[in-house]
């Protein structure tokens, strides 16, 4: 009869715990992010502005993912769509990120040593061919930052790491880095 009422036990568990509440990103109101909605992905430290776009050359993407140099821009804002249906942008989810004059993020290997974020995503399809286009919004010291750690493929080997600032020749390029940029949301 014991190990009855231990399965009841851990099955009332199992049930409790899949229909908790999943916890969204919130703009700098405090209001939840919404799928296909515009933001600004603003830093929370100053040194730089909000995210944009510059022009690359000699590489397979055109454009690279910066963050711009001035304080007082907003920079090009961005919608995000998540891996599963959902209006609301949960934390630590898959999600394409993407300007809304561009194409979707990918982390991109421009560099021997250094992998950068660009513009040459693909949206949709989570799984081998697009693991490369999946971003992350996890809490980071009572703000936000992104992440790079995909589990839209359940057989891929893949780096986690976070997304952080890459200052090379005076450009402030979105790359994989150790110290992550700390970000809020503000709706454009």
């Amino acid at each position: 009869m014991s190990s009855l009422l231990y399965i009841f036990l851990l099955f009332a568990a199992f049930i409790s715990h899949s229909g908790a509440a999943v916890e969204p990103v919130k703009d700098i109101y405090g209001k939840p992010l919404l799928a296909g909605i515009s933001y600004f992905v603003l830093p929370v430290v100053r040194g730089g502005g909000g995210l944009t776009v510059i022009e690359t050359v000699n590489t397979t993407c055109p454009r690279t993912v910066v963050q711009d140099q001035s304080e007082a821009s907003q920079g090009i804002p961005v919608e995000f769509s998540p891996s599963v249906k959902s209006r609301t942008i949960p934390v630590s989810t898959d999600l394409n990120f993407q300007f809304s004059a561009f194409t979707i993020w990918k982390l991109d290997n421009f560099d021997t040593d250094q992998y950068f974020v660009s513009t040459c995503g693909v949206g949709g399809n989570p799984g081998r061919q697009t693991v490369s286009n999946w971003f992350k919004i996890d809490k980071f010291e009572g703000n936000y930052k992104i992440r790079f750690c995909p589990t839209v493929c359940n057989f891929c080997k893949v780096m986690c790491r976070d997304i952080g600032v890459f200052v090379k020749d005076g450009k402030r390029r979105l790359a994989l880095s150790d110290v992550p940029l700390k970000v809020k949301f503000k709706k454009a």
